[in-house]
């Protein structure tokens, strides 16, 4: 019930934000990003909450990325590559047990296709593989899994060639240990990220 409660909340912030986004490129002058013919770059701040049976044990996600869209289809579509670090932070005394879990430590490494289907607004598909910087303090036998993550988002100019790009993606992976199942990591995602034009 928790859990559903911090997902909705964390969609309907990213709808404010959205809506925000949509009334601010109204009002200005400068071209939607998807005209962009250069290579963007963005940083940004990634926050998420476990979902399934990983939210048991963990309370919320933060870490940060970097990402590159290359344009193939002129306005469209952009092959993306994007490189991250995120620490899910373990719930302490759980279950009254006295016992905490270790914080996740990983480093996604994913590319994919984002594309715009109208001005400002994307959808992004991103599949890769994500290495577990503490595989010893987990007691996992596997330093890498696959990692995918679908993503909507919108883009939007602050003027010149800065964006802001914000999205809400769901992120997860195969297991981390052979004999446990419960060794995926999966959560749903905020990514508000500063971006900007190259060329």
């Amino acid at each position: 019930m928790k859990s559903t409660f911090k997902i909705s909340a964390l969609v309907l912030a990213f709808a404010g934000f959205a809506l925000g986004a949509k009334a601010q490129t109204s009002t200005t002058t400068s071209k939607p990003a998807t005209t962009s013919n250069g290579v963007i770059l963005s940083v940004g701040v990634d926050a998420g909450i476990p979902t399934g049976n990983l939210n048991n044990t963990y309370n919320w996600n933060i870490g940060g990325s970097v990402q590159a869209d290359i344009p193939v289809i002129q306005h469209q579509l952009f092959v993306t590559v994007n490189a991250g670090y995120n620490s899910i932070q373990g719930k302490k005394n759980i279950d009254g047990t006295g016992l905490d879990a270790t914080n996740i430590q990983l480093l996604p490494v994913k590319a994919g296709l984002k594309f715009f289907p109208v001005s400002n607004f994307y959808i992004q598909g991103e599949a890769g593989a994500a290495f577990l910087l503490n595989k010893s303090d987990l007691n996992d036998d596997k330093s890498a899994a696959f990692v995918y993550a679908p993503q909507i988002g919108v883009q939007f100019p602050l003027g010149g060639k800065s964006y802001i790009d914000a999205g809400v993606r769901y992120e997860g992976t195969t297991k981390f240990n052979s004999n446990i199942d419960n060794s995926k990591v999966n959560f749903v995602g905020l990514r508000v990220a500063y971006a900007f034009d190259t060329k």
